[in-house]
């Protein structure tokens, strides 16, 4: 689960393994595996951050 923020600043928990798309339209709007749409204050760059701070969290680092 990852952290994010409504438009009106309302924080909330998102499943980070049923995100399928994020977009910058110009507001952050990520779409879900369900086909569910979410729009968030953080920045693209941010949640793909976060979810990779999550995969490692859950997978550990990936061996180079």
């Amino acid at each position: 689960m990852i952290k994010v923020s409504r438009l009106n600043g309302k924080e909330f928990v998102v499943n980070a393994e049923m995100i399928q798309f994020i977009e910058a339209t110009p507001d952050t709007v990520i779409t879900l595996a369900n086909k569910e749409k979410i729009v968030v204050r953080e920045g693209v760059d941010e949640l793909v951050k976060r979810v990779i701070d999550y995969n490692r969290g859950i997978r550990g680092p990936v061996a180079g």
